[in-house]
């Protein structure tokens, strides 16, 4: 059948994974270093993938390809990513049925669309005469962005490092007690981040023998996947075998939704 689909343009692409992760249908792969479909069932064409691509090497094509199959993806998606995988597909599947029922503009990436979170018990502004310090802070450095903090910095050694992205402890309370508190730690968002330079910084920062784990703290929206793809590329730079590599999604509603190794 005549359908759209998503086009790469091999000559633009960097080989960086953002669109990877940013297809909740798994329908993308790099393969000898660059972005390519999978198989044409498992591409939907609504391009959430393309505002996860900083090269602009994504598009949209009208050609002859098999019709998208909903039921091959969650198989797929289930395999390969898990039920993490499957719910973030099920749930993208009902937004593009959504979408497609009545159309709107396309915003990119979901995790730019606006959502209100009803809490059960929303507490009211602090008040203007609050004390200076509510919650003990679990850091123990500074800088903390990921473009800032020096490889080699003594607060990394001998000890996890953390990779958090800027919006998670926003979201979730408790990502700085869990996943800041005895690490040291670097902040770095994938899709609004100049990103070239992080996979070198980062496997530099990673070549330190005393640092066991590093543990990337994630969004659950697609384009976040982007900072485990940056995490798995310094830690093979790194030319370490021992190091483990995390993965810890959070949801928007501020839920720990999966804790896991990556890199087995």
């Amino acid at each position: 059948m005549q359908r759209k689909i998503i086009k790469i343009d091999r000559d633009k692409c960097n080989g960086c994974g953002n669109c990877v992760t940013g297809c909740a249908e798994g329908a993308l792969a790099i393969i000898d270093g660059k972005a390519e479909i999978v198989k044409d069932i498992y591409c939907d064409g609504f391009g959430d993938c393309i505002g996860t691509c900083p090269t602009d090497a994504l598009s949209f094509e009208e050609r002859e390809a098999e019709a998208f199959d909903p039921d091959a993806v969650l198989e797929h998606v289930r395999t390969t990513r898990g039920e993490a995988g499957a719910t973030e597909f099920q749930a993208a599947h009902k937004r593009h049925e959504a979408k497609a029922t009545a159309p709107k503009i396309s915003l990119g990436c979901p995790g730019m669309q606006a959502k209100v979170m009803a809490r059960e018990h929303a507490a009211p502004v602090a008040p203007a005469d609050a004390t200076p310090k509510v919650l003990q802070p679990e850091i123990q450095q500074w800088p903390l962005q990921l473009h800032l903090v020096p490889p080699g910095a003594p607060f990394f050694q001998n000890r996890e490092f953390a990779l958090i992205s800027t919006c998670s402890p926003l979201a979730a309370p408790d990502v700085n007690w869990r996943f800041a508190r005895g690490r040291g730690i670097a902040v770095a968002c994938p899709k609004l981040d100049r990103t070239e330079g992080y996979v070198d910084k980062l496997a530099a920062i990673l070549a330190d023998p005393s640092i066991p784990k590093i543990t990337v703290v994630r969004m659950s929206v697609p384009c976040c996947g982007g900072l485990t793809q940056i995490a798995l590329q310094a830690a093979v730079e790194s030319g370490r075998s021992d190091l483990v590599v995390e993965e810890a999604t959070v949801s928007l509603e501020g839920d720990i939704l999966e804790t896991k190794q990556v890199n087995r």
